[in-house]
């Protein structure tokens, strides 16, 4: 079961992986031309100014790869990691932790999911166009975000645990506020105790800076939600058979032809 529950999951993160590259492509790469743009004509005026000529580089790699294949790439690599990583977290959890059906077990776990690996970190430390941060400390900042990732995903733990013990003496709902307020403590502390990394470059055009990290995060967005659906109906339908909307529909076929 755990390999069907795998292969599952990694098949429902490239289907995934695309629907947030098309998202990320349309939407998030136009601030990221803007910002290019941006920075090269800083750099023209800078070095009008000085007297000097611009030295040009070629890239690497061309931006026509960039926000094609290579962002494509990237993107269905990392969803694909994610759906394996939910599909083992599912088969962890999945009657042990609480007693809901498969599809609900799934969104929890994408929701949480979310919530810590992507809307907690961001918050934090924001996602920044290709030529807004500096390269200098692009490792500290990195090293900082994945800091806040783990520290995020403790604290989800320990507020699901906190939530289940205290949901037999409390009730459901004030479990589920203690457990949400024990997570934003946590969260809060990590916030004020972790650096502050402020990589925006003064007179940088702000709506482009907004446009980036809200396509950003709406990459996120679609991909966790993406995997949320998908492999809701493929987990239904490994761990409980047919699924739930094909077993109603049996059901009422079933009653109207015993009423008949």
């Amino acid at each position: 079961m755990m390999r069907t529950l795998l292969v599952r999951g990694m098949l429902v993160g490239v289907v995934a992986g695309l629907l947030a590259f098309l998202w990320a492509h349309f939407v998030g790469e136009p601030p990221v031309r803007a910002a290019i743009g941006v920075e090269e004509a800083t750099a023209a005026k800078e070095a009008a100014a000085a007297g000097t000529k611009v030295a040009e580089e070629a890239p690497l790699v061309s931006r026509d790869t960039q926000e094609t294949w290579g962002l494509g790439t990237g993107v269905i690599i990392f969803s694909v990691a994610i759906g394996g990583f939910l599909a083992m977290v599912f088969a962890i959890v999945y009657g042990r932790v609480s007693k809901l059906r498969a599809r609900a077990t799934v969104a929890a776990i994408c929701g949480l999911g979310f919530l810590a690996i992507s809307l907690v970190p961001l918050t934090k430390y924001p996602a920044n166009p290709p030529a807004v941060g500096s390269g200098d400390t692009i490792s500290e900042r990195t090293e900082w975000f994945f800091v806040l990732i783990v520290i995020a995903l403790f604290a989800v733990v320990a507020a699901v645990r906190l939530g289940k013990q205290l949901s037999e003496r409390w009730g459901a709902a004030n479990a589920t506020f203690a457990a949400g307020l024990l997570f934003v403590v946590l969260i809060a502390v990590a916030h004020l105790a972790l650096p502050n990394e402020n990589e925006v470059k003064a007179g940088f055009p702000p709506q482009i800076l907004w446009d980036f990290r809200l396509a950003n995060l709406g990459t996120q967005a679609i991909l966790w939600a993406s995997l949320a659906f998908g492999f809701g109906i493929a987990a239904e339908h490994a761990i409980e058979g047919k699924p739930a909307w094909w077993r109603r529909d049996a059901a009422d076929k079933s009653s109207a032809a015993t009423t008949t």
